[in-house]
């Protein structure tokens, strides 16, 4: 089996943040994701969003566009404006050749609630379930009937939030609904990433990559702290730098037949967290654990 290694501009700048690498150029972000030797980047707030343009800055660093994340709202929304909502996005992706929308559902919440305590969130109701899964599988089919698949992110602060709310979403979904599996955030919800990862192996479409650093994530959980602030206070890391065990979850990927990409989503400070040395860094751990786990990495 081969995969691809591709990295997130967040390690750059974010767009939640601006302060955080605001001012770092796209040019050092694409630059820079080269020398550290990645083969792709998901899409960042700096990004052109015109096809040809995309295609260009791209291709100037030998780089494909993995995917691109977008806020959705299908729990708020009838699938039909949900997806001319999200069609130029998915249009721009399908340009660019990317087969995967990295999709969160963000209904229900806040504009600041990156910023508040993590127990603070939005809840679906138990007998809402079953609607919404339907609801979300009818979208994920139209998207791809478009040519590009969904890969749904579940993500903190949001409905699908805790692995007990995976596992619902998978039990009330159709195979059209690919998870995007992310370590980072399994984690710092209070799941378990290697028990998650084995109840739903066979529907993970895309990889999120990031490592916790232990006891930034006891502290994040026993403090009821915010996303971001949590992030400030570095819970995150590259794969190989944190707590997770990534040979064993790569191993079980490997095992299931998982072809696509992994994804270094690692979001940190990049005053106190050098994005160049933390991209070749994550970069580097991630490509020897897949490789021992028995994958290609395409180069």
């Amino acid at each position: 089996m081969s995969v691809r290694i591709g990295i997130n501009p967040i390690t750059w700048s974010n767009d939640d943040v601006p302060s955080l690498g605001g001012d770092t150029p796209l040019e050092v972000c694409l630059s820079q994701t080269r020398e550290a030797g990645f083969s792709g980047a998901e899409l960042g707030g700096k990004f052109p969003r015109e096809p040809e343009a995309l295609a260009a800055v791209l291709g100037r660093y030998g780089l494909d566009l993995v995917s691109g994340w977008y806020d959705g709202r299908i729990a708020e929304r009838e699938v039909e404006a949900e997806f001319e909502a999200v069609l130029p996005h998915l249009s721009l992706l399908k340009a660019l050749g990317a087969e995967r929308v990295v999709y969160a559902d963000t209904s229900l919440g806040r504009h600041d609630g990156i910023f508040r305590p993590i127990s603070d969130r939005p809840q679906l109701p138990a007998d809402q379930w079953a609607a919404y899964g339907a609801k979300l599988t009818a979208l994920a089919e139209r998207m791809a009937d478009f040519g590009v698949g969904m890969a749904f992110h579940h993500h903190m602060g949001t409905i699908v939030e805790t692995d007990a709310e995976i596992d619902a979403l998978m039990t009330h979904t159709g195979e059209a609904v690919g998870l995007l599996y992310d370590t980072g955030h399994c984690a710092f919800s209070g799941g378990d990433p290697a028990a998650l990862l084995a109840r739903h192996v066979a529907r993970v479409v895309h990889v999120h990559c990031k490592d916790v650093r232990p006891d930034m994530l006891a502290r994040a959980r026993a403090e009821d702290m915010s996303f971001m602030g949590a992030v400030l206070e570095g819970i995150f890391t590259v794969p190989g730098d944190g707590s997770i065990d990534y040979p064993a979850l790569l191993r079980r990927l490997a095992d299931n037949g998982y072809r696509g990409w992994l994804v270094v989503e690692a979001e940190q400070d990049p005053a106190k967290a050098h994005p160049l040395t933390y991209a070749t860094l994550g970069y580097r751990n991630l490509k020897a654990a897949a490789e021992e786990a028995g994958f290609t990495v395409e180069p």
